[in-house]
């Protein structure tokens, strides 16, 4: 009988400890119940239904890093960094897992479309892919900070 009310006493402190999510500072949890966005955890500690409630993502809100490196016509290898970070985690928690598909892609796109900057001003490139980026990924709750280029 006290085998059946410890085991009985273990499971509801494991219940409870999985019901506790604690949200670091600069960060914000998605939680989905049923496959479907519920709500978000934003900093601090906050309680789940344990089985029902799962935390999908962990978005940083603070800045993110992005290396790529792409030949492009004319031999050039284009390098680059871009800094990005998530404002509206509402927004991005849809597309987070892709986001640096997103913007390394839509880095290159921007390059291939307009080779006679290559030649430009690399200050002036990469304010034009900045906002090149950062018009795509605005309605995705992100935005670019900085982009840096390198051309080898």
């Amino acid at each position: 009988m006290t085998t059946f009310i410890l085991i009985t006493a273990l499971f509801l402190l494991a219940l409870f400890a999985s019901a506790i999510k604690r949200v670091p500072v600069n960060q914000v949890f998605s939680v989905y119940r049923h496959g479907k966005p519920r709500r978000l955890l934003q900093p601090g500690t906050h309680l789940v239904w344990p089985g029902l409630d799962r935390v999908g993502h962990r978005i940083d809100l603070g800045g993110q890093v992005l290396r790529f490196q792409e030949p492009l016509a004319d031999a050039h290898d284009v390098r680059g960094t871009v800094y990005w970070q998530v404002l509206e985690p509402e927004r991005a928690d849809a597309v987070i897992e892709q986001a640096d598909q997103l913007i390394r892609g839509g880095a290159i796109d921007a390059l291939r479309e307009e080779p006679e900057a290559l030649n430009a001003d690399r200050r002036d490139l990469g304010t034009h892919l900045k906002q090149a980026l950062n018009k795509a990924l605005r309605e995705r709750g992100m935005m670019v900070t900085r982009v840096e280029l390198d051309f080898a």
